[in-house]
């Protein structure tokens, strides 16, 4: 079966083998949507303590505010990645920027939490669109894999350049314009994704993809939503009757999903990718390593500008070292995984990550910027190699029909992972923090409102008389800096997890080499034994 691309002939191997003429300039329009996705992922935090004073959500509110998006791209990652597959990958990727840009302008108008959940939660259906058809293009777009893991590199690079680029602008704007403005910034970057995109950027789909199976499509998103949520919902609240149905409906959701994967002649999403070693193990790497950050990144910013009192634009700048290393690492991960090896640079990677964050255990409010930026530097290192290495072990591992479900398998796992770590450490973080003792005398109302969050215990303070809102104030800053202690050490215990479990999985794979056949077709030709990284060229 060979991969249908309208923009040159279909059929030969050794046609579809040749270089590209301006793959490089349609790489360069791919990464705008990839640094979008991060300037959006970044400016959330920074624009938190304003949307709190502004929409006055409760804690559990501000959580499902920064959580919903990652819910829903999570839940339909898959479903997107397959639909691209079919239709074509780059009138997916045209129609989401312009979805994108559409429901970023309504979260910048938003005027309740209520309405600011529901208008990220349409962005997420927008964004589910974006990351697989940016990596399934580069797959069909750099079929040497030198380049191709150049390729990689650059996209992993300028995901993290979004990770700078969203605090400093994001400082920016929230020192001279209201948060909304944050928003905004995503209009003129689609348009230019959109009208240059049209042009540059050649289509690919898989020429006999099977129908677009709608049960499937439901039964993700009920799965991964509903089990994500129980456990948001259980880590605050405790297991409730109505926490642990949504815990089962969803759990039974992903059973059912699977099964009938297995049984469709084109499913939504071939299981039998998961018997690639390569794969599952960097899918699971993926996974784990967002997770034990996604906490850090989300409170980071509220304990730079509430608990060291930054300016927005400062604490952008404090952040911008992680972003630093991690593009430095994404740009040079490919060589040295070339003279290294695949599991070396990847678990060394997470340990680093790892022991880094052993050693953000001891944050406090008088904590200086050069050792918080020396942490996230060496964090964003670490990352950046991790996460690279991975993109590129998931893309080899798989056919290039199947590169959009692969890819959106990969940014699911990196979703699922961030809303599951801003649920479960974000929960340490709150549960933590709202059990602190407040000074005696404190106006009930006001000590209600200080427990909801760090933001309202701001406000309440300063509704008081002045020393008694300061100690009001100091009191709740240690117990978030107290929860967000423990909430790292946790993440610390994870990322070495993922170490060590990528040092096991991912050993004896090779960067850059493809399946001689489709992971679908392999238990049909048994022999020859597949070697891990399957054949010899892309």
């Amino acid at each position: 079966m060979t991969e249908t691309i309208a923009s040159g002939p279909a059929g030969s191997a050794h046609v579809d083998d040749q270089p590209r003429p301006g793959r490089w300039l349609a790489l360069a329009v791919l990464v705008l949507a990839v640094l979008l996705v991060g300037v959006d992922a970044t400016v959330l935090g920074l624009a938190t303590p304003f949307l709190s004073e502004d929409l006055k959500p409760s804690g559990t509110q501000l959580l499902w505010i920064g959580d919903i998006y990652s819910f829903v791209i999570a839940g339909l990652l898959v479903s997107m990645g397959s639909l691209g597959d079919r239709i074509g990958r780059k009138k997916l990727l045209l129609i989401g920027s312009l979805a994108f840009g559409a429901m970023s302008a309504v979260c910048a108008y938003a005027t309740s939490p209520e309405m600011m959940i529901a208008a990220r939660a349409l962005l997420g259906v927008a964004g589910a669109t974006l990351m697989p058809s940016t990596l399934a293009l580069i797959r069909n777009l750099f079929h040497d894999p030198k380049e191709r893991s150049l390729a990689v590199g650059i996209w992993g690079a300028m995901a993290s350049a979004g990770t700078a680029v969203g605090p400093v602008l994001g400082g920016f704007l929230l020192g001279h314009f209201w948060w909304g403005s944050v928003f905004l910034i995503n209009l003129p970057v689609m348009a230019l994704l959109v009208v240059i995109g049209i042009k540059v950027i050649p289509e690919s789909r898989n020429p006999d993809p099977g129908p677009w199976d709608i049960p499937s499509v439901a039964l993700s998103l009920v799965g991964i939503v509903g089990v994500v949520y129980a456990i948001k919902e259980a880590a605050v609240h405790g297991y409730r009757w109505d926490i642990l149905l949504a815990g089962l409906v969803g759990a039974l959701a992903l059973i059912v999903f699977v099964r009938r994967q297995l049984t469709l002649p084109s499913p939504l999403l071939n299981m039998k990718l998961f018997h690639h070693r390569g794969f599952s193990g960097a899918v699971l790497a993926d996974l784990l390593t967002i997770l034990g950050l996604s906490g850090l990144v989300f409170f980071l910013s509220q304990f730079l500008q509430m608990v060291q009192v930054r300016s927005p634009l400062n604490a952008g700048l404090t952040e911008l070292p992680a972003a630093v290393g991690a593009v430095g690492a994404g740009l040079a991960a490919g060589f040295v995984a070339r003279r290294l090896s695949v599991r070396l640079v990847v678990a060394g990677g997470l340990g680093i990550v790892g022991l880094s964050l052993v050693g953000s255990t001891t944050l406090h409010a008088d904590t200086g910027t050069p050792s918080i930026g020396l942490i996230l530097f060496v964090v964003g290192v670490g990352a950046g190699f991790s996460f690279t290495v991975t993109a590129d072990v998931i893309l080899s591992s798989v056919p290039k029909e199947e590169a959009g479900a692969a890819s959106a398998v990969s940014e699911t796992a990196y979703e699922l992972g961030s809303a599951l770590g801003i649920a479960v450490l974000g929960s340490i973080v709150t549960g933590i923090y709202r059990g602190f003792t407040a000074p005696a005398g404190i106006p009930e109302a006001a000590d209600h409102a200080a427990r909801e969050s760090l933001g309202g215990a701001i406000e309440a303070a300063k509704s008081l008389p002045a020393e008694q809102g300061a100690d009001l104030l100091k009191a709740a800053q240690q117990a978030f800096v107290n929860g967000l202690d423990i909430a790292v050490g946790v993440s610390a215990v994870v990322l070495l997890s993922a170490a060590v479990a990528a040092w096991y999985l991912l050993r004896g794979q090779e960067l850059g080499n493809s399946p001689a056949q489709p992971a679908a077709e392999a238990d049909t030709h048994p022999k020859p034994e597949p070697e891990p990284m399957g054949g010899k060229g892309a």
